[in-house]
Formats: structure tokens, sequence, C-alpha cells
């Protein structure tokens, strides 16, 4: 059954918008259709009772489109959105939240690919830096880089535990040379007067306490043994790069 226009569904037309497509018995838009809604956002896909179900694209009136599954008027299932600031989120929906393995490009080139869980970063996932190549390869929660990660350069890699983003206690620099330093990431909170007012700001301060150069040794987070060269508190110089993460937020 295809709605072409008759009166009887002039009252759904003014709640529901302009819909062309097939029909169940009930009246109900059930099957292949295309709508365009009150608000300007247009759907063209599969219908079921009357809801979104099955494969569809969602073009919003702001530009942003959805192609993908759809779960009773939800994004359910795999889909890519691609939002107007340029970039595009493809993987599993969960109830219209980004839930599950994903793929998020940023406006900016950066890329994360990994996990996600009510429209956030959480689990195992790996964030690539577009301008400078590095990335950040381990565990996230709550959007943030937490517990057991690496943060890779070019030349090395740093290993070790991240709280909020930053690294944090015991870890080690990796160089491709073939040796290690091995030391602790301590987080200083440093408060700063910001603003015309003075108001305190507090920004958080990283201080890397070498310990001991080793050969290559496995990465066992948390337990950094002795090693062969201790340092006696004197930083070394091995072009170290001091992490500094800057995330930007996803689109909604």
């Amino acid at each position: 059954m295809s709605d072409v226009g008759s009166e009887e569904f002039e009252d759904e037309r003014s709640k529901l918008g302009e819909y062309e497509g097939d029909r169940n018995e009930a009246g109900e838009r059930h099957g292949v259709g295309k709508a365009v809604l009150p608000n300007g956002d247009t759907y063209e896909g599969q219908y079921e009772n009357s809801k979104r179900h099955g494969q569809g694209t969602y073009r919003f009136k702001n530009g942003a489109r959805y192609v993908g599954d759809y779960y009773q008027n939800m994004k359910h299932g795999q889909g890519t959105f691609y939002y107007p600031d340029g970039s595009k989120y493809e993987g599993l929906w969960v109830e219209d939240l980004r839930h599950g393995h994903g793929v998020y490009t940023y406006p900016n080139g950066d890329t994360y690919d990994g996990e996600w869980l009510h429209h956030m970063r959480h689990g195992q996932g790996i964030y690539h830096y577009h301008d400078t190549g590095s990335k950040y390869k381990g565990s996230w929660v709550n959007g943030n880089m937490e517990s057991a990660g690496e943060y890779i350069h070019s030349n090395h890699r740093y290993q070790g535990n991240f709280a909020n983003n930053n690294p944090y206690g015991p870890g080690k620099y990796v160089f491709d040379i073939g040796c290690e330093q091995h030391g602790e990431y301590q987080q200083n909170e440093q408060d700063q007067a910001d603003g015309e007012w003075g108001a305190l700001a507090s920004t958080t301060v990283l201080k890397w306490i070498p310990k001991c150069i080793t050969g290559l040794t496995p990465w066992t987070p948390a337990k950094e043994a002795p090693g062969e060269l201790y340092l006696q508190g004197k930083a070394v110089a091995m072009g170290l790069e001091i992490l500094s993460p800057n995330l930007p937020a996803e689109s909604h």
C-alpha cells in the first residue's frame, strides 16, 4: 500500500511531515518510503509500524547525515554519521549512542579506532595524531586515557600507566637504538591566576623522574624492576618528547 497523498493522511502529514511510500493494512508507514519532516530533515529507507526500522539514510537540515541501521526510530547497529564540522563516525550504535567498536575521524584529521561506551571512548583504542604522526594505544575510561597504555613517536615510545590523559606512576621510554629509560611520572597541580579578578585555575604539571637505563625488557606496567645503570636523580637528555595530548571533543 502506498501513500499517494489521500485526504485520510492529512492529519498525519501535519504532525509527522510528508511521506511517500509503503504502508501496512493499518495505514502505518511500513516497508520502504521517504519522509520530509516538519523541521526540514528527511529520511529515506525502511519503516516498520510507522517507525524507522532497518536500513535508512537520515539527512539533517544542518548538513549532518546518518547512513545505516535503525531499530524502532533509533540509530542501532552498524552506521556512519557525517557531522556538519567535517568529522565522521563509522561503527556500531546502540539506542542512538556510539557504543561498541567504531572509528571517529576528527575535523583536524586525528582518528580514534577502538571501543566506545555511551558515546565516549571507553575500552581499548588507538588515537592517531594527524599533525605529528604520534599515537596513543591503550585503555580509555569515559573518554580519557586511563590505566595501561603506550604513547608512540617516530623513534621512541612511552609505556606505562595514564590518569586523566597524562602519564602517571612507573613507566619507561623505549628507544629504537635498543635501550630503555625507566622512571616515574608525577602529576602536580599548580594554581595560576586566571582572568580579570585573579581567579585560581588549576593546571597539571608533569615531572619525569628517571631511575635507570637498561637494555630492552618486556613491558610489565606497574612493575618497574631495578635496572643496570642508576641515574642517582639526574635527568638524562635522550630526546624525550613530553606527552601533551590535545584531544578534540566529538560532535553529538
